[in-house]
């Protein structure tokens, strides 16, 4: 219960009832007695009705007519204080509720009549209003009077009055509808069938609303009709009313109870019928009016716009439009038609302003706008209201800064000077505050001159008006500058705020309600999957609908927002401002971006990116991308033209920055303002948190950012972070220091914004990337052709955007990479430098990157990511490849354990370098190689380690750099060395691939291709190895065919043996006589000429200083290392099958190799000929372990300590019993397998035309004729006796007769001259050469062959010793060979002789000849004369005498003449010979004579003779003054001559002639000599004689007394007289010899003259002596 009900309030309320019926009594004593009486009676009432009834107030309720007819009299009287008490009384009653309807009734009467006599007016309206509002006891008629009574109140004359009606006209009307509602409330439970209102032509059938409906009714019905100025049907008694009253009261009920017409058809009927006709009716004259137009033109004048009913209607409309939307679609859709009419400029500038509040009523409620949308935009033939609305807001900016023309003559100023005209025409700068101070600006738009300043209005996101709330104002306001605009500028923010949030919010619910619902979907009941597809089949028909309103609304609003936004901003001065439009920008990109609107987000976006950049510069930039499409000057939207004003540039903006435009010719500077900055931030802003909504527009923004970038001179660092740098060129760029403290943050913004992108979904990703490619492009292009720093904004941002999106990087490594290799192809060195940077960052972070699954599982994304870094060797810039290889290098150092399967591709760009591209790529590639084969070959695949074979070996093939050559090569060796270490492993590790692939193909139905198949694939393995390292054998360059030979053979001799056996024929035909083939061609093609020291000071020496010479050596180390593998491994080869055949191409490549004109190869393949033949053999021992056998040629093994030489191998097969056999002492010459007799056969054949070939004399001379060398012809003989010994069985007479034409042959090749000095030791000295002794000991071995040999071998005796003697005559007569002259000094190897040409003694080549010569006859007669004397009979000698005779006539006496520089020593030894000769005719010869032939003793006589004179001539010549006199010899001589002559054997007396003529010959010669010296002693004076004649005289006194001597030692019998006479005739002359000065002469005369003492004796008679 209310307090009113309490019974203390009762006892109370009777209390005052009675004190109150008193005091009217009271009052009313005198005057008036009735009323005194009245209120008497009224006292006894109440007290009676307070006794008999409990329920006392109703007891009053019921007699309440009684009781308050004493008051209602009371007022009758019209005394003020009668009526005051009355009055009170009476409100009393009513707010205890204890007036009853007919009480009421006449209550009101009374109170109608006191305000028709004006009575307590305002006691009157607080009567009625405490009546109305305390209970509802008054209606229908009875209310509609006491509404009436109040309206009437309300047109008094009293000011206070009239305010206080309108009050509780206010309050009255209110409480009717509260009434209704009350109704509404209580009836709300029972279900009642609305009976269809059917046309309800007639207003007034009302019968089916209730009581308080049907009175709230019949009041807005009346409301409508006052306004209309029409009667009233209810209110009846209204004598006045007004219009703006009216329509405040229509606003208020409408505002306040919406739900009343919405819930009942007829109060709809009512808004529909009555109140929207109205309001448009009302409307008429503002929309007529046009301001500034001449009244002549139109007949009628028009009605002039009224505000105060202007600004009530708006506010009526925006109630209507606010709550009855949904029941007023068309009416609603012509005030908003209006609403946007009201805006245009030729409107009064008060009637744009609030028509501007009304939207932005309209723009901070989204939810209506959807509705317009909804309702208007999204139907087919209905205006397009939310559209026009917006564009509207638009053009009304724009209108705002295009001022009319001052030279209109109706500017209507004199309308309270509200236009903009008026206020705009002061100057552009009032606005701004103490310009000069540098005060900053007021906030304001300014645009080519007209400057609005910026008010603050409203909260953001509330439409607070202004001019909608002046409702005292009767005559339209000033509106201040700038409100109308800033009212607007709120509008569009307001709208792009709501819109934005709202959809956004929706999109939200749905993407979750879409999650919650899959959530669901998954589990796993029937029933709730039949739901679940219910319910999705419901939102996606939500969706779709609520997706195409959305889409609408952004379609409809975007032109126009973006138009008007873009001004503004390009207008604004203020950064608050700024930014706010900034922001709107930025959420309708967002969220066109969303609902996948393009167009409209790159049209934003293109806003944004044109405000972040200078005034003209946006255009080129922009307008070459998508949004060229958008830019050009108006937007046709559907059918309305939306203007694009494009930028002014005269902004009064701070400029912060100055810098180079990024074009390829920079014209001059551009200006960075804080505008630009500040669209740049947003523009960071909108890629950082919208990325995943940009698509193609990345591009619009990666563009703008990458201009700014450049402008601001921010340059890449490591990683792709941009970081403040200097521009390179030009003027430098110039930043104040406001933007010096931004550019960190920037930088630092962008960094961030690619960061960013790890969170993007993958298509935003794709396209993130995409514009990075294509900005990179543009930037490529722009770079091509010149030489300038270029931007490198995308490359550095594609580098970033890939390192932070590692864990999804396949998705986008092929567009990257395969972007970034194309920027590593162009020709600007710093661009591809950054490319290629990018690039090997990208692989080293995707490979250490911490994938999931790890690397090691996912060997397709290790590949994926090593890919690009194989594709990088296609480009053949260096710096790239460089790059390439570092990156590569540190992958090794990194990754190097865990590379696996990527092992063939890096390897594969090692392998890449090419020979041109230079030694500083071509050694960082190498060093990578190095790394590899040291550190990595047991982590890799064992299918990779034929590639690293590859890869060594084409280094060894780079020219570049030798000495990468030859360490490539120690590489293949270390490799080999691993193979062999590591051999079963790897062998395992191969099969089990090689099963694998075979399977494989099986499977495909191809055939498995490998190199060397179908060897096993260990062992072709080895074949890449040594098919590799024959590769490298026949290099142009001599060292590295060098070292690669030796490495080939080595390993080879080292590692063969792990081998299967059937790959030896492999290693034979494909390896080593391929190789040999090469090398013979290019040896025998090798270029002659000389080359000039290599490499600056490097001398080469005289013995390779031409290619050939070079190849030659080349040639050498392949045959001996050949060769040398046939030897050692021949128990391997000799089972394979062909080896006869092998042993012929082997014999064949010898003995091209013996027959090339050259002297080294030459000899080496003898070597090797006697390698292969085991001359030279190896010695095996099974005990030790093998190290590699070195090459048995005078040639270094290896260049470089080449690790692995000298380690000593461990065999894993069975080689130890293959040496088995070879376990004895002495090394084996051959084993049975060897004595295969066609072999060694073929050895002799080849060994044969070798021999005839090499020796055969060619046919023409020049210079450059070849002779083969001595050393080589002494191989070629030292073969045969090895040879010998093993076709000794079936050696006969040609093959003898063959041999002899080769030793002979060889004999007869001269030595060259440059070799002479080498083969012979000194001028004078003879020795044999060694091809001279070889030849001998190859006679000696088939002599001692035959000695030992059967009978038929005999024969073959003379024709060796035929041979020896050819021999002998060579020693002093040079052999002819061919045509060439030779000199004696070249044939001084002809030494050795048998039949000596001793007359040649001292022109002999060299003294040793002749002694020789001499001491093998001595020998040779002393054995053979015996032999010959027995046979002297026989004849078989004959010829021999002659020739002996002959000899010793040559020698003894020979025309050469000795050398000057014979000392007295050696000419006393030559002398000793001589007389050694003269003892064996003595001894030997002499005493036979009667077995001799005769005209052999007699020759021996003259020459005896001859000797003993030896006083050549008588003439003295210059030659023979040179002749030294042999006294021993000649002494000899003649004894050896006397002791014949007078021997007493004298067999003929001839003989004895011969001799007494020989002495008187010499007795007479010696007179002769004795007298000329006298003579010329005489003569000479005392000059002394010449040495030679005293010499000569000093001989014949010799002579004489060795004459005395033996006349003496004979038979007297045995001595003619005469022979005495001559000798004592001779005595005179001597003694006249006395006188000679000489002392040499005259004790040569004492010796003389003493024999003749045995003269002395006295004289007898005459005796004939001699006479016998």
């Amino acid at each position: 219960m209310s307090g009113t009900s309490s019974p203390e309030a009762v006892k109370k309320l009777l209390e005052n009832m009675q004190s109150d019926l008193r005091a009217l009594s009271l009052e009313c004593k005198k005057k008036f007695p009735p009323v005194k009486e009245a209120a008497e009676s009224g006292i006894i009432k109440v007290k009676t009705i307070a006794a008999r009834n409990t329920e006392i107030l109703a007891a009053l309720k019921e007699n309440s007519s009684e009781v308050v007819q004493p008051f209602l009299m009371g007022c009758g009287t019209k005394e003020p204080k009668i009526t005051q008490l009355c009055l009170a009384a009476i409100q009393r009653l009513m707010s205890h509720e204890v007036v009853s309807e007919t009480a009421a009734g006449n209550i009101i009467n009374m109170l109608w009549q006191l305000m028709e006599n004006s009575l307590e007016e305002l006691k009157l309206l607080q009567t009625v209003l405490v009546l109305l509002t305390t209970n509802t006891v008054v209606h229908d008629e009875a209310l509609s009077k006491a509404i009436v009574l109040c309206f009437r109140l309300h047109f008094t004359k009293d000011n206070i009055t009239n305010n206080t009606a309108a009050a509780t006209v206010r309050q009255v009307v209110t409480v009717v509808f509260e009434r209704m509602v009350a109704e509404d409330e209580r009836h709300r439970d029972i279900i009642e069938q609305p009976v269809l209102v059917q046309g309800n032509s007639n207003r007034r059938s009302v019968s089916t609303l209730k009581p308080c409906a049907k009175d709230a009714y019949m009041l807005f019905q009346d409301l409508c009709q006052l306004v209309n100025a029409d009667a009233p049907y209810w209110l009846v008694g209204m004598t006045e009313m007004t219009r703006t009253f009216g329509l405040e009261l229509l606003e208020s009920v409408l505002n306040d109870f919406p739900q009343v017409f919405l819930q009942h058809q007829e109060f709809s009927f009512l808004l529909k019928e009555r109140v929207c006709p109205l309001v448009i009716k009302l409307f008429s004259p503002n929309i007529k009016f046009r301001q500034g137009s001449s009244t002549s033109s139109s007949p009628a004048p028009v009605e002039k716009p009224y505000f105060p009913i202007c600004m009530r209607l708006l506010r009526v409309v925006s109630v209507l439009i606010k709550q009855f939307y949904s029941l007023l679609v068309t009416e609603c859709e012509i005030f908003l038609s209006l609403l946007v009419k009201f805006l245009d400029a030729d409107k009064p500038q008060w009637l744009r302003a609030v028509a501007v509040e009304s939207i932005h009523r309209f723009c901070v409620q989204p939810q209506l706008l959807r509705s317009f949308c909804q309702s208007y935009d999204m139907k087919q033939h209905s205006t397009k209201v939310f559209r026009d609305i917006v564009n509207a807001l638009g053009s009304f900016i724009q209108s705002l800064f295009l001022v009319p023309p001052t030279g209109n003559p109706a500017t209507s100023n004199q309308a309270g000077n509200n236009n903009l005209g008026g206020s705009v025409s002061a100057p552009a700068n009032s606005g701004m505050v103490g310009i000069g101070g540098g005060v900053t600006l007021l906030p304001a738009f300014e645009y080519r001159g007209t400057w609005i300043p910026i008010l603050t209005i409203t909260v953001q996101g509330s439409a607070k008006a202004t001019y909608l709330e002046m409702l005292d104002k009767v005559e339209p306001p000033t509106i201040p500058e700038g409100y109308a605009m800033s009212v607007a500028f709120h509008c569009l923010l307001d709208l792009v705020r709501g819109i934005t949030s709202m959809i956004e919010g929706e999109l939200g619910e749905l993407e979750t309600e879409c999650q919650t619902t899959t959530e669901e979907g998954s589990s796993p009941t029937q029933s709730t999957e039949q739901q679940d597809l219910q319910s999705t089949s419901d939102q996606m028909d939500k969706e779709i609908v609520s997706r195409a309103v959305w889409e609408e609304m952004v379609n409809a609003c975007w032109c126009g927002l973006l138009a008007a936004l873009s001004l503004l901003l390009d207008a604004s001065t203020d950064e608050a401002a700024t930014e706010n439009i900034l922001k709107a920008e930025l959420t309708m990109a967002a969220l066109c971006g969303r609902l996948g609107l393009v167009t409209s987000r790159d049209a934003f976006i293109t806003a944004i990116c044109k405000g972040s950049l200078p005034p003209h510069y946006a255009l080129t930039v922009l307008n070459t991308t998508t949004a060229a499409t958008l830019s050009n000057k108006s937007y046709s939207v559907q059918g309305q033209s939306v203007m694009m004003i494009s930028p002014s540039s005269e902004s009064h903006q701070q400029v912060v920055a100055v810098g180079q435009p990024l074009a390829v010719q920079p014209q001059g500077t551009v200006m960075l303002t804080s505008k630009n900055i500040q669209c740049m931030r947003t523009l960071l802003n909108l890629a950082h948190c919208h990325g995943a909504v940009l698509g193609t527009s990345w591009q619009l923004v990666l563009a703008t950012l990458q201009h700014l970038v450049w402008i601001l001179g921010l340059k890449p660092s490591s990683g792709g972070a941009l970081k403040p740098g200097r521009a390179v060129e030009g003027p430098s760029t110039v930043l104040t220091t406001a933007v010096m403290t931004d550019l960190p943050v920037i930088s630092n913004i962008l960094s961030r914004l690619f960061e960013s992108s790890q969170y993007l979904d993958d298509v935003s990703l794709h396209h993130l990337i995409n514009a990075l490619c294509s900005l990179s492009l543009e930037a490529m292009d722009m770079a091509y052709g010149n030489n300038k720093e270029p931007s490198l904004f995308a490359v550095a941002k594609l580098l970033e955007t890939g390192l932070v999106n590692m864990h999804r990087i396949e998705i986008l490594w092929r567009p990257l990479t395969g972007h970034l290799l194309e920027v590593c192809q162009h020709p600007n060195s710093r661009m591809r430098e950054w490319g290629a940077e990018a690039l090997t960052s990208l692989i080293k972070a995707g490979l250490t990157f911490n994938h999931d699954p790890p690397l090691s599982q996912n060997q397709r994304l290790q590949l994926l990511l090593l890919n690009p870094l194989k594709e990088m060797s296609n480009i053949n810039h260096p710096d790239i490849r460089l790059k390439q290889l570092e990156c590569v290098l540190q992958i090794l150092q990194s990754q190097g354990d865990s590379l696996g399967p990527g092992w063939p591709l890096v390897l594969g760009v090692m392998g890449a370098i090419r020979n041109d591209q230079g030694e500083s790529l071509i050694r960082t590639a190498f060093q990578c190689l190095q790394l590899v084969v040291t550190d990595f070959l047991p982590t890799m695949p064992c299918t990779c380690l034929q590639i690293v074979v590859d890869v060594a070996g084409s280094f060894g093939l780079h020219n570049q750099e030798l000495n990468i050559s030859l360490t490539s090569i120690g590489l293949l060796w270390n490799i080999s060395d691993y193979f062999f270490q590591r051999g079963e492993t790897i062998e395992k590790e191969l099969n089990k691939e090689e099963a694998a692939q075979q399977k494989q193909a099986e499977e495909k139905g191809v055939v498995l291709n490998r190199p060397f198949h179908p060897a096993p694939p260990f062992d072709c393995l080895w074949l890449c190895l040594y098919a590799k390292l024959g590769e490298l054998c026949v290099d142009p360059r001599p060292a590295v065919r060098k070292s690669a030979g030796q490495t080939l053979f080595s390993t080879i001799g080292a590692h063969g043996t792990l081998l299967q056996h059937s790959t030896w024929h492999t290693v034979i035909w494909k390896v080593l006589f391929h190789l040999l083939d090469r090398v013979r061609e290019s040896s025998t093609t090798a270029d002659k000429e000389k080359i000039e020291s290599g490499g600056g000071n490097i001398l080469i020496h005289h013995s390779r200083d031409t290619a050939e010479k070079q190849w030659a050596e080349t040639w050498v180390l392949t045959l001996a290392g050949v060769a040398r593998i046939f030897n050692t491994r021949r128990y391997l080869l000799q089972p394979l099958g062909d080896f006869s055949r092998a042993w012929d191409v082997l014999l064949d490549h010898i003995q091209s190799a013996a027959l090339s004109k050259n002297n080294e190869v030459s000899l080496a393949a003898l070597k090797s000929f006697q390698e292969i033949l085991q001359i030279v053999s190896p010695v095996r021992d099974s005990d030790k372990p093998e190290t590699p056998p070195v090459v048995n040629v005078p040639v270094p093994v290896l260049i470089g300590p080449i690790s692995g030489m000298s380690r000593p191998f461990v065999r894993t097969d069975s080689i130890g019993e293959k040496l088995g056999r070879y376990s004895s002492s002495e090394p084996p010459i051959v084993t049975d397998e060897l004595e295969d007799l066609n072999l060694w056969w073929a050895a002799w054949n080849t060994w044969y035309r070798i021999g005839s070939e090499s020796t055969k004399p060619p046919i023409t001379f020049d210079k450059l004729t070849f002779i083969p060398s001595q050393p080589f012809l002494t191989a070629l003989i030292q073969i045969f006796p090895a040879l010998y010994q093993h076709i000794k069985t079936g050696f006969n007479m040609d093959d003898l007769q063959k041999l002899g034409v080769i030793l002979h042959s060889a004999i007869s090749v001269p030595i060259s001259s440059d070799a002479s000095p080498f083969i012979l030791p000194s001028y004078t000295e003879a020795v044999l050469t060694s091809l001279q002794e070889a030849v001998l000991t190859a006679l000696d071995v088939l002599q001692k062959a035959i000695c030992v040999g059967p009978e038929n071998m005999q024969i073959m005796y003379p024709a060796i010793f035929d041979q020896l003697l050819a021999f002998v005559e060579f020693s002093c007569k040079p052999p002819q060979y061919g045509q060439l002259e030779t000199k004696h000094i070249a044939n001084a190897k002809y030494n050795q002789t048998l039949r000596v040409p001793l007359s040649l003694k001292y022109s002999c080549p060299s003294e040793s000849t002749w002694k020789l010569a001499v001491s093998s006859l001595l020998r040779v007669l002393s054995i053979g004369l015996p032999v010959a004397r027995q046979h002297a009979s026989s004849g078989k000698f004959d010829s021999m005498w002659p020739e002996l005779a002959n000899t010793f006539e040559d020698f003894l006496f020979t025309k050469s003449i000795p050398p000057d520089n014979l000392s007295i020593q050696e000419f006393q030894r030559n002398e000793n010979i001589d007389v050694e000769v003269v003892q064996l005719i003595s001894n030997e010869i002499l005493p036979y004579a009667n077995f001799i032939p005769k005209e052999f003793v007699g020759q021996i006589m003259t020459m005896l003779n001859k000797g003993s004179i030896h006083s050549q001539s008588s003439s003295f010549t210059e030659a023979e003054i040179d002749i030294r006199l042999r006294e021993e010899f000649s002494k000899m001589c003649f004894e050896t001559l006397l002791q014949f002559s007078f021997s007493n054997k004298v067999t003929t007396p001839q003989e004895g002639y011969i001799s007494r003529m020989a002495l008187s010959v010499l007795l007479k010669r010696s007179q002769d000599v004795l007298h000329r010296y006298i003579e010329d002693e005489r003569l000479s004076g005392k000059c002394p004689l010449p040495r030679q004649q005293v010499t000569e005289i000093i001989f014949v006194l010799k002579a004489v007394s060795t004459l005395i001597d033996s006349l003496k030692k004979t038979q007297p019998e045995n001595v003619d007289g005469n022979t005495w006479a001559q000798v004592i005739a001779l005595y005179p002359t001597l003694v006249e010899c006395i006188t000679c000065s000489s002392s040499e002469v005259c004790s040569a005369l004492k010796e003389a003259l003493v024999p003749f003492k045995d003269f002395m004796q006295p004289p007898a008679s005459r005796v004939q002596n001699g006479e016998s």
